[in-house]
């Protein structure tokens, strides 16, 4: 069972401070508050711990890669989220190419993360890629 979620943004570019405590219920709100990141040169990969209620913890950038790639493993992820006491996550990266289409190694990634916070107790409810104008959800996709 998907579960849904979204950030209540009040405006585009509120900060992580801002966000802290703000309820996670929809992909385009979490999109809209790392938008920012779509035009970057290079690959970051990011993650949003959430607490019980799916309230924003926190936001913590655990890779920065190249132009067209990001290595991270599950250790980086979690290990915000385990400080963090987080219940879930949301991951979040960019494609500077603006191609929002997931490649072969974000769908390994996607599912190596999942299995390692079902072995921890940490929820991965999303995977968001973040493009030119446009994002893809693994949880909207029905793909997580």
């Amino acid at each position: 069972m998907t579960q849904q979620y979204s950030v209540q943004l009040k405006v585009k570019t509120m900060t992580v401070r801002e966000a802290t405590g703000v309820m996670v219920s929809q992909s385009n709100h979490v999109a809209n508050f790392l938008s920012d990141i779509a035009n970057a040169a290079q690959e970051m990969m990011f993650v949003i711990t959430l607490n019980t209620k799916n309230n924003i913890i926190d936001k913590h950038l655990v890779s920065m890669g190249t132009l067209s790639e990001s290595l991270v493993h599950p250790r980086e992820i979690f290990r915000p989220a385990i400080s963090d006491s987080a219940k879930s996550i949301i991951l979040a990266h960019n494609h500077p190419s603006g191609d929002i289409t997931p490649s072969t190694q974000d769908n390994q990634i996607t599912q190596r993360i999942k299995a390692a916070g079902e072995l921890l107790g940490v929820d991965l409810l999303d995977h968001i890629i973040i493009g030119n104008k446009s994002y893809y959800s693994y949880a909207d996709e029905r793909t997580l």
